[in-house]
């Protein structure tokens, strides 16, 4: 199998640890900007697309976010599958192209929200699909300090506190409204505001709160690149009962404070295994994965505060 990346960052790097434990035989290629950069582990550079005669299995597109777009077009039109680095793309302009480009070369695309596999929140979506239990709040909160990211790193230069180059609190905790809108549905109605007016003094969004109204009830999710003490929680008040879902922790509490729900040994970097063993599943399998690329866009339009298509 034959694997191609887009973007050797951090993020990359988690890829590839993923594909080497999941014990299949790979060679991994990465598309390199600079011409004699040394060559990482079992990596292969490759310095351009248009001459290169490797038949890719899929690509893994995870350069900053405001480069995708020419990389989904450039690919999709080679045919070649898609695993997309979350949100896909950080603006919806032109969207409609590669929505189309995409449908008409049957192309199997997956925008990689790894949080999908943590198994708090699989537990949760179980729930709510069998039980049919009766909510009348979602309150989901998640904030972290922006410079403690990268350490040793002035926090200023990264994409994420960046707009230009696609970051922003909003689409670096895109997982929080992926997952909220994958467990209850598209809402029927969304407000956002988006600020950048804390005292980390950034260009890029560095809060985000979003008001989604279903029929029932109102999901509000705050996000924020300011917290000292990170905290990633949903809080579900149900008609008898609270629940608090503790993606640090791996745990889900009850409203008398007990533990229901623990994933013990779990590492978040399990997810990445898994959805790369979903999508390769995916692709032997010629199905259409979950949280497909225009599945993606319908949450990203919320997410930036644009028309969607609303829950009938």
């Amino acid at each position: 199998m034959n694997i191609l990346i887009i973007g050797l960052g951090s993020i990359a790097r988690k890829h590839i640890e993923a594909l080497s434990n999941l014990n299949l035989d790979v060679k991994i290629y990465a598309l390199r900007s600079k011409l004699n950069v040394p060559a990482e582990g079992n990596v292969e550079n490759i310095y351009e697309l248009e001459n290169c005669d490797v038949v890719f299995d899929f690509a893994i597109i995870s350069n900053p976010t405001q480069l995708h777009f020419q990389f989904i077009e450039k690919l999709a039109q080679k045919g070649i599958p898609l695993f997309i680095e979350k949100p896909a793309i950080h603006t919806l302009e032109n969207v409609n192209k590669l929505v189309d480009l995409i449908k008409e070369k049957h192309l199997i695309t997956y925008v990689a929200c790894n949080l999908r596999f943590h198994p708090c929140i699989l537990f949760l979506k179980d729930k709510i699909d069998k039980d049919g239990l009766r909510i009348n709040e979602l309150n989901v909160y998640c904030g972290s300090y922006l410079p403690d990211w990268r350490p040793g790193k002035d926090f200023r230069t990264i994409y994420s506190a960046n707009s230009e180059m696609g970051g922003g609190v909003h689409l670096d905790l895109f997982h929080e409204l992926d997952y909220t809108a994958w467990i209850f549905g598209l809402p029927n109605k969304s407000n956002v505001i988006l600020r950048n007016k804390s005292s980390l003094e950034i260009d890029a969004v560095d809060y985000a709160n979003y008001t989604l109204e279903y029929d029932y009830f109102v999901a509000n999710i705050v996000l924020n690149y300011y917290r000292r003490n990170p905290k990633r929680e949903i809080e579900i008040v149900f008609k008898k009962d609270t629940w608090v879902v503790d993606l640090i922790k791996n745990e889900i509490k009850n409203d008398n404070g007990d533990v229901f729900f623990r994933a013990e040994n779990f590492n978040v970097k399990d997810t990445y295994l898994l959805q790369l063993k979903y999508f390769i599943g995916c692709i032997s399998n010629n199905q259409v994965p979950m949280n497909s690329f225009d599945e993606s866009v319908e949450i990203l339009k919320i997410c930036l505060n644009n028309e969607f298509n609303f829950k009938k």
